[in-house]
């Protein structure tokens, strides 16, 4: 169960709103502290969201729910006869059970013996079974066909050709862009195939913040599933952007860390791609004194960093 949700709205009241939908609270169920009261700028100019965190208050004993009280038992008044023959049967009680308890434990003294001996045999013959087991399973590998070259050769020969089949598809994505003057380079290694678009217009490939290059990325990766017999990883670039955008991710994610220590407060990032999330994630993993998460849907999930409580 969350117990805890930073929400982000064009309006305070809709951030708290949306953060209580999604707690499924009520107003007086739930905490809010505002770190972002938001600004409604002029004609859209200067507009800010307002960010909020909504926590839990109410917080259910999960014990009180498993364990239930029992009801109390009713009581009766006894006479004092009634309690002198309740005893008696209790001390007889107690003098047949300590009998039996003594022929118990002799009779697990002799059979003891024998149950070791039984746990030996079955322990072996397990052993047995586990090494005929293994046995079984390498004589089963081994009899797993092997691809012949002729195959191996047919393919390498579709997979070269899938992989000329998306460069293809990019240099004619990228004139109905309008830029004509467009080459693709590949080069491959392991399952790796990267792309890398020349051009003049390269700002134009790459898009605000390289959108339009992860759009060409995810279509090539797509493509690329479709007409190659291996399953690669595409990966599109132009004039070396995700490198330098992967080195723009980590001095933004130091500087978020930064801030949310300094502050004490959550940071919301602007929606980004999966992977460059996860280069955030993978980063201030190491930073102690705070946490990360993804929230929202895709294409608009966005990044939280937040202290640790």
């Amino acid at each position: 169960m969350i117990d805890k949700y930073t929400a982000q709205a064009s309006t305070k009241e809709a951030a708290i709103e949306k953060g209580l939908k999604a707690l499924g609270l009520k107003r007086e169920e739930a905490e809010i502290i505002v770190t972002e009261p938001g600004k409604k700028g002029f004609l859209g100019i200067g507009q800010k969201d307002a960010v909020v965190v909504v926590k839990r208050t109410v917080a259910t004993n999960i014990m009180d729910e498993v364990f239930v009280t029992p009801a109390p038992r009713e009581t009766s008044v006894k006479t004092e006869k009634e309690f002198s023959d309740l005893r008696s049967e209790q001390l007889t009680s107690e003098f047949e059970q300590k009998d039996v308890t003594r022929s118990d434990e002799k009779e697990q003294l002799e059979t003891e013996p024998q149950k070791v001996e039984e746990s030996e045999v079955s322990s072996s013959d397990e052993n047995t079974k586990v090494v005929d087991d293994v046995a079984d399973i390498d004589d089963t590998e081994a009899a797993e066909p092997i691809i012949s070259e002729e195959e191996m050769k047919v393919k390498e020969e579709k997979d070269t050709n899938g992989i000329q089949v998306v460069a293809d598809y990019l240099t004619d994505i990228t004139s109905k862009m309008g830029i004509t003057d467009v080459s693709v380079n590949v080069s491959r290694e392991g399952k790796k195939v990267q792309y890398n678009i020349e051009t003049e217009d390269a700002g134009l490939v790459i898009g605000r913040h390289g959108k339009v290059l992860n759009s060409l990325q995810t279509l090539a990766q797509i493509q690329l599933h479709q007409v190659a017999e291996t399953k690669f990883f595409a990966k599109v670039d132009a004039e070396a952007y995700r490198d330098r955008r992967q080195k723009t991710i980590e001095h933004l994610a130091k500087r978020t860390a930064d801030k949310v220590k300094r502050t004490k407060r959550p940071v919301i990032l602007e929606p980004m791609p999966a992977h460059e999330r996860k280069l955030i994630h993978r980063y201030l993993n190491h930073h102690q004194g705070i946490q990360t998460h993804s929230e929202g849907k895709e294409p608009h999930r966005y990044l939280v960093v937040e202290p640790t409580e």
